[in-house]
């Protein structure tokens, strides 16, 4: 009698466990289907305006209340950083600066001239573009080792662009007015971005495009200063290698002079020398820094002490000298090309803002600080600005200027400023002494600054990660090498914009299992050793949106699944049975119309072969979208908080 009586003690335990268990799923099935409704879209804009509003008005009243001085301080501090970082300024630190600042000028001058050349403008261009911009954003940027001037790239970009619109041989005058209404354009949308906080305009490049573009710019550049280097006077406009290498063909077919060639050459020689030993031994950077420098002036020196121009030496010949011109008075509106001029000023500014805090991020990463994306945006874009007002050309983060400057041992932006003064200075006293600079020379200063621009172990590492984004790579390169810049940057941001598209078209759809003795239930493919539920197969979709674009893939994705499980094996046994099919949706962050109407055709076709649908961890917007579509009741409200809890209604279903 007592052992019948505790037996019957324990089987009422045993059923009332059971009861608080199913009551505790049944529970947090309800925690799923009552969540709050999430916000509709325009009560998110809403909040975010608020937000917005708020922010600057704690802000304000902050300020507010302050007395006028402070007020006016620290305005004045947002909007010139190095009123906040200046007053902590020491001795010592000048003198690091000043020595970094010295050190990149002499990397500057002959750099900026021969980018000048390179975007098709008379070389002071390129030495007002190395004044002015340092300037502006030594008291308005952020970064600490950013050197501001004119780079390659964005040299390229200009004349490849631009040269379409006008001829800089034949209208010199209306080519640079062209170059300084885009960088006026260049410099008003990227301070719009900057001001809209709209700093992932520029991740449309993806950084396998920046490395492919980048490398093929490069080579194109390189070709390019075959024209320097040969001392062709007649050669291509088009920046395609086949164009380029033909009219290096015909050239060396006609008679040319091999004193350019010799000469140049010789120097980059010594270029790459003083590089290759200032990486191995690090204090020996300022050698390389230099020999750009020295290479000027000792040629310069051997062309006017052997008079080699009147022997088929080409020469820069005057280069205007003085302080930067007001140049408002170039910048025409009323030009007929000012839609197409608008067009290259924003390629452009996208292309200069990624290069430009692609560098100072690098750099701040180093240091271990945090550079603001859009406060940068705004001060490259005014410092553009300003500079189309005064004979400069699109400026941006330089890598190879700032590599040296941060070797110099740079503290703060006060290195720009010591620049652009060095510059300013050479401007101002010593521009008849580059009278007889060769431009062979100054080919050789670009050529030198190439090799840095190709990083072939980063493109092999691409390779080796993703080959979706090596093809964005290899479409960047061979579309810059073979077509035109612009060409090679519209096939590098289609690409990436397909794998995008591809994605979303076809999410993966993975088959989950319990990892034994765990509750966790993951792939069965990543895991081997997870056991499948028997009569359960549970499916995630690996995809964030479940939209018209996948919706009817991913249905019949996992119909054929479930066909294929419950099919024969070699010897005419049937493998297993499907009673209830759990979709794990905890990836799937939304839904649409469409992806309710594929889950609905599913279950359709599970009911029809007496299966059943139970849906698993679904996000607020998900259920909330299942609610107002009746898919809940549909399937009985088999919704749950976990794949677990879903496996155990099986025994219900």
């Amino acid at each position: 009698m007592a052992s019948s009586a505790m037996e019957t003690c324990k089987s009422e335990d045993l059923h009332m466990q059971v009861d608080i268990e199913k009551n505790a799923k049944d529970i947090r099935s309800q925690w799923v289907l009552n969540a709050p409704e999430p916000p509709s879209p325009w009560r998110v804009v809403a909040d975010s305006v608020s937000k917005t509003i708020s922010h600057y008005k704690h802000k304000l009243s902050s300020l507010i209340d302050q007395p006028c001085t402070t007020l006016l301080l620290s305005v004045l501090q947002v909007v010139f950083p190095i009123l906040a970082w200046g007053r902590n300024y020491t001795a010592t630190k000048f003198r690091k600066d000043l020595l970094a600042g010295l050190t990149i000028a002499s990397l500057c001058i002959p750099q900026s001239i021969g980018y000048a050349t390179l975007a098709h403008l008379d070389p002071q261009y390129g030495l007002y573009t190395s004044v002015v911009p340092p300037l502006i954003y030594a008291v308005m940027g952020t970064s600490r080792e950013i050197a501001i001037g004119p780079v390659a790239v964005v040299s390229l970009l200009l004349s490849s662009m631009m040269e379409k619109l006008v001829d800089p041989a034949t209208d010199p005058v209306g080519y640079t007015k062209l170059i300084l209404l885009a960088t006026l354009f260049a410099g008003i949308f990227q301070t719009s971005f900057g001001l809209l906080r709209l700093g992932f305009l520029v991740d449309f490049l993806s950084h396998a495009a920046i490395v492919g573009f980048v490398a093929g710019a490069a080579i194109v550049i390189g070709l390019q200063q075959l024209k320097g280097l040969l001392g062709i006077t007649h050669f291509t406009t088009k920046t395609d290698i086949v164009s380029v290498m033909k009219a290096v063909w015909e050239a060396v077919h006609n008679p040319w002079n091999p004193r350019n060639f010799i000469l140049g050459c010789s120097f980059l020689v010594f270029i790459l020398t003083t590089r290759c030993l200032g990486k191995r031994k690090k204090k020996l950077f300022w050698l390389a820094s230099i020999s750009p420098l020295v290479s000027v002036v000792v040629s310069t020196l051997i062309v006017f002490i052997t008079r080699a121009d009147k022997n088929g030496v080409k020469i820069v010949k005057h280069v205007k000298g003085g302080l930067n011109p007001s140049s408002i008075h170039q910048l025409d509106f009323n030009n007929p090309y000012i839609g197409e001029v608008a067009k290259i000023g924003l390629v452009v500014a996208v292309v200069a803002l990624t290069e430009s805090i692609a560098v100072g991020r690098s750099f701040a990463s180093i240091k271990g600080y945090q550079l603001d994306g859009n406060k940068e945006m705004m001060s490259i874009g005014l410092t553009n600005i300003i500079g189309s007002f005064t004979s400069c050309y699109v400026a941006t983060g330089s890598f190879s200027r700032t590599a040296v400057n941060y070797a110099a041992g740079c503290e703060t932006l006060v290195s720009n400023i010591v620049m652009a003064i060095t510059v300013l200075i050479s401007l101002q006293f010593l521009t008849k002494l580059l009278y007889y600079t060769p431009t062979a020379i100054l080919a050789s200063v670009i050529l030198s600054a190439l090799p840095g621009l190709i990083d072939l172990s980063e493109a092999y590492k691409i390779w080796k990660v993703d080959k979706i984004d090596f093809l964005a790579c290899a479409g960047a390169f061979f579309g810059v090498l073979f077509a035109s810049v612009e060409i090679g940057l519209l096939v590098a941001v289609v690409i990436s914009f397909s794998k995008i598209i591809l994605i979303s078209i076809r999410p993966g759809t993975e088959t989950l299992g319990k990892l034994p003795g765990t509750d966790l239930f993951c792939d069965v493919y990543q895991y081997p050793m997870a056991v499948k539920v028997p009569g359960v197969m549970i499916i995630r979709v690996k995809s964030a949106l479940l939209c018209f674009a996948n919706a009817n893939f991913v249905r019949e994705r996992i119909i054929k699944w479930v066909t294929e499980e419950e099919s024969e094996d070699d010897k005419g046994n049937s493998r297993s049975t499907i009673q209830l099919l759990i979709l794990d949706t905890s990836n799937l962050v939304n839904i649409d119309t469409a992806g309710i109407t594929a889950l609905e055709e599913l279950h359709k076709s599970l009911s029809s072969h007496g299966k059943q649908l139970a849906i698993a961890n679904p996000r607020w917007q998900v259920i909330h979208k299942l609610k107002v579509s009746n898919f809940v009741g549909k399937i009985r409200g088999r919704v749950f908080l976990t794949v677990e809890e879903a496996v155990g209604c099986k025994s219900r279903c």
